[in-house]
Formats: structure tokens, C-alpha cells, sequence
């Protein structure tokens, strides 16, 4: 006898006694089917977590750096080139880097920095102190002492940085500025 025969052979007291052994049957299918759900949900969670950490933090700023003790470059009468510490965070990566900048007085004695970054395609501008200009050696931009443009392809003069004095220290908030635009545009 084939189960289907069987099945449809079933007497009404047959029914009574199958009934509890599919009952618990069915109950022990739904318990493991959600335990075998909360382990993968469990074990999911930091994976989503891993894969997702990249684009729900924000990158860090920039922070404040040090330049140097404002008396000493306020005494300087041409600009000075300065190498500062930039720290970010990205991510996963922690990015310390060095970058150049120029720090200048302005006509009313206050110190400014310059971005040492050609606004024109990003070679590393130069200080020619016996032309008392800025010269980029990669497609000849010039500019004045204070970074205004002179001459060249560059599309605007030297990109101004954001600085302050703090306890007798300048200190400098270095910032990314886009290239071959007209006017300063941060980008990072």
C-alpha cells in the first residue's frame, strides 16, 4: 500500500492520533526555522555594520595645524615656506601628510598663509626671492609676494588659507581648493 492510499484509507479514530505527531512536527519546523533566522540575522549585523562603516562616517575635517611662533615670522619681510602636519580620517584610514605653505604679511602687518598648490593644475609653486615673485615651474604662473595673480595660465592667484594666531602660535587650517576654476572653491 502506496501512502497516498493510505492517507485517503484513514479512519475518523486515525485522525485523533496523527493529529498531535503533526503538531509537534510543524512546532519544531517553526522553532528551528527561527533560530536559524535570528543566528543569521546575529551574524549579519556586523557585516552590514563593516560594509556600510565607509559611507555613514563622515570624514574628518582637517584640523587646525601649526605653523610656527607668530613673532618669529612676523619679523620676516619676505614670505616664508613652512611645512605643516595635516591630519584626517577617512574611513578606515587615518592620512598624515606634510604640505608646504607660504606664510606672508599682508600690507597692514597681519600674517596670511598661502597654499603652496598652483591653481592652475596643482604643481608646487615656488618662492623666487630675486624676481620677489611666486613662479610655477610647470606651466610658468606667476604671482605677486601676496599671491595675486601676475601672468600664466592659472585662472586665479594663490589660494588663501584660513589662519589664526592661538598662544603665540600661527596656526593654519589647510583645505583642497579645485583647479582651473576663476574663483576658490573648496573640494576638501
Amino acid at each position: 500500500m502506496n501512502p497516498r492510499e493510505s492517507a485517503s484509507t484513514v479512519s475518523p479514530g486515525n485522525v485523533d492520533e496523527l493529529l498531535p505527531l503533526a503538531a509537534r512536527r510543524s512546532f519544531l519546523a517553526v522553532l528551528l526555522g527561527a533560530g536559524t533566522v535570528s543566528v543569521g540575522a546575529l551574524l549579519a549585523v556586523p557585516l552590514v555594520r563593516f560594509v556600510l562603516h565607509p559611507l555613514l562616517r563622515v570624514t574628518t575635517p582637517a584640523s587646525w595645524s601649526d605653523v610656527g611662533k607668530a613673532d618669529e615670522l612676523a619679523s620676516a619681510a619676505l614670505p616664508v615656506k613652512k611645512l605643516i602636519t595635516v591630519e584626517q580620517r577617512d574611513g578606515w584610514r587615518k592620512i598624515v601628510s606634510e604640505k608646504a605653505v607660504y606664510v606672508i604679511k599682508d600690507p597692514s602687518g597681519q600674517l596670511g598663509v598661502l597654499s603652496s598648490v598652483c591653481p592652475h593644475l596643482g604643481c608646487s609653486v615656488t618662492w623666487h626671492g630675486e624676481k620677489n615673485q611666486f613662479l610655477c615651474p610647470c606651466h610658468g604662473g606667476l604671482f605677486a609676494a601676496g599671491g595675486d595673480l601676475l601672468g600664466g595660465p592659472p585662472p586665479r592667484g594663490m589660494d588663501r588659507l584660513e589662519s589664526r594666531v592661538e598662544d603665540g602660535v600661527l596656526k593654519v587650517h589647510y583645505e583642497y581648493f579645485r583647479q582651473l576654476v576663476p574663483h576658490k572653491e573648496v573640494i576638501a
